[in-house]
């Protein structure tokens, strides 16, 4: 065996949910590949877990985190 990698996991493109049992600390992401599957998902899940939508990711990075990158450096600049 050798030691395990440190190497952070990369996400692939899709929208993701994260769900969990109630009153549980952590949980699991779910990505699906559209927002219509994903909001399918959503609906199934809300059953019997809570659900927590997590967003888009395009390039191993949520896309809601480089609008707010690109509104800092704007602001920044004016």
């Amino acid at each position: 065996m050798g030691r395990p990698s440190t190497k952070p996991k990369k996400l692939k493109d899709g929208f993701y949910l994260e769900v969990k049992n109630q009153g549980a600390k952590n949980g699991i992401k779910v990505r699906r590949d559209t927002y219509e599957e994903m909001m399918l998902a959503k609906k199934n899940f809300e059953r019997t877990k809570e659900v927590k939508v997590l967003g888009e990711v395009i390039d191993d990075t949520f896309v809601d985190d480089k609008k707010k990158k690109r509104k800092s450096k704007k602001e920044k600049e004016a």
